[in-house]
């Protein structure tokens, strides 16, 4: 990579984001915009992966709400999150949890376990 790129993308990367990795309970506030009102609406599930690096890296957080499941892509960098807090440590031995799907309930967090 050039090292103009690499400059543009070393200012506009966060350094307030807590660590975390897959099979960590998060909680996500993002910013929505409705109209001209902001407001912060927390998103809190599991992390089911981290991909990518420098300011196109991202996060997938999958959460139940209803009965149903709901995954949600973020942008690691992105000006929408307000702040991410790291509610529960878990112990994924994989990458990539997308075997949390098929599973439900208690099943679901047996398979990870605490840090």
């Amino acid at each position: 990579m050039s090292t103009v790129v690499a400059d543009i993308e070393r200012e506009h990367l966060r350094d307030d984001l807590p660590e975390f990795r897959p099979g960590d309970t998060v909680i996500v506030n993002v910013r929505i915009k409705e109209g001209e009102k902001e407001r912060i609406q927390a998103y809190e599930g599991v992390v089911l992966r981290k991909r990518g690096g420098g300011t196109r890296a991202s996060f997938t957080v999958r959460k139940v709400s209803y009965g149903t499941g709901v995954e949600r892509i973020f942008p690691l960098h992105s000006t929408a999150i307000a702040s991410i807090k790291v509610k529960t440590e878990g112990r994924a031995r994989r990458a990539r949890l997308y075997f949390l799907r098929a599973l439900k309930g208690k099943a679901a967090k047996q398979m990870i376990k605490k840090r």
